[in-house]
């Protein structure tokens, strides 16, 4: 079942970033901050929709999503990750459906999500092409040297 993150859900989002095998202690330190956010200010205000995937009451995976600043009906998808234990069993599928049905509902009409060109993030860039995202843009040695910026998009 898929909805809104719950504050007793943080735990399991920074486990669950944490053990990815692709996020920087950098990065998971991020989640932890617009988690933060989300939780002190609330979804409008900070910008930042969580939404879980869960079993009973275990989160198997988690989406951040939310409307890009200075654009009419563009949204960006910040992040989306699985429990190792769930890979390959719809986790990521179900959420990223479910973030675009929300961003269609709300009237958006495009979802941008900003990823690594580094190798380990090849399974990633697989997985949105298989979702029918379309490779926008390529910025070379974007994050350092060697790991590029790839830019994928999707009309809703």
């Amino acid at each position: 079942m898929i909805g809104p993150a719950q504050e007793s859900d943080g735990p399991a989002i920074l486990s669950i970033t944490a053990s990815a095998g692709v996020f920087t202690a950098e990065e998971v330190v991020v989640v932890e901050e617009l988690w933060n956010e989300y939780l002190q200010r609330g979804e409008a205000a900070s910008g930042y929709a969580f939404r879980v995937y869960r079993e009973g009451d275990q989160v198997l995976g988690y989406s951040c999503h939310g409307p890009r600043d200075l654009t009419e009906g563009t949204y960006d998808l910040y992040w989306i990750a699985s429990a190792p234990a769930a890979r390959r069993k719809g986790v990521g599928r179900a959420l990223l459906a479910a973030v675009e049905d929300e961003v269609r509902r709300a009237g958006g009409r495009l979802i941008v999500v900003e990823t690594s060109g580094a190798p380990a993030y090849k399974p990633t860039r697989d997985f949105y092409l298989s979702c029918a995202y379309e490779w926008e843009a390529t910025i070379r040695d974007f994050y350092h040297p060697g790991d590029d910026l790839v830019i994928f998009t999707k009309r809703v």
